[in-house]
């Protein structure tokens, strides 16, 4: 069983996320503040936060902020009110892994905290299968039919990404974000150049294709789902 810590300074919000979290199967730790939560995490075990900004003493920001300076990757979401492009590009650059809109839609909490479990699942493995196709992402390498080749780092990264979440749909601002560096002049089409690539390096491979969704960007389809 996951364990979740909610950081909160809304009593009401905590006690609804708590309940929300324990009848979906996870143990639920509760803090009030970045402060107190970095004392918890220092006697429990977490596996994910679920992280509100604007708290007294510490907010979401820091907090996140002194995670990621510590080392700690412990997958953050963050569920806040403040939903301009601004407020979630400092989300993301203080060490954020998600980011949810109040009001909350319980399902899509659920579904992005399940996701975000399951991919730090594989990263801790530092291995990831696809059919008989094995990434290893140590060595930025690829393993078909016994064949094993080293990929540059972003085209490792990012079918690594897609395949991490097989079926999410991954917009080309949201890769660019995640991948490259925040502040580069990159622009997206650097994306599709990459995707090209791939899908060049992997075209004889039949364990997985990435589909372009028009107008929102590409996600990954595996296994018995590959037309």
């Amino acid at each position: 069983m996951f364990d979740i810590m909610v950081v909160d300074d809304n009593l009401n919000t905590c006690k609804l996320l708590k309940a929300l979290l324990v009848r979906a199967g996870y143990n639920v730790l509760v803090a009030h503040d970045g402060e107190e939560a970095l004392e918890l995490l220092d006697r429990k075990h977490t596996d994910l936060i679920v992280l509100d900004v604007m708290m007294p003493n510490m907010d979401g920001f820091e907090f996140a902020e002194i995670l990621r300076a510590g080392g700690m990757n412990t997958p953050i979401i963050m569920v806040t009110a403040k939903d301009t492009a601004a407020d979630k590009r400092k989300g993301f650059i203080s060490g954020t892994d998600d980011y949810v809109v109040k009001p909350v839609d319980e399902e899509e909490l659920l579904l992005r905290i399940a996701a975000l479990l399951r991919r730090a699942k594989i990263v801790n493995e530092k291995r990831l299968c696809v059919g008989g196709t094995v990434f290893d992402f140590e060595a930025l390498s690829v393993t078909c039919n016994g064949k094993t080749e080293t990929l540059p780092q972003k085209e490792f990264l990012l079918i690594y990404k897609l395949l991490s979440s097989p079926g999410k749909i991954h917009t080309r601002r949201q890769l660019m974000d995640e991948l490259w560096d925040m502040e580069s002049d990159t622009d997206e089409r650097t994306v599709d150049v990459h995707i090209n690539r791939l899908r060049d390096r992997f075209r004889s491979n039949n364990d997985f294709v990435i589909e372009t969704v028009r107008g929102l960007g590409y996600k990954a389809v595996c296994g018995g789902d590959v037309k």
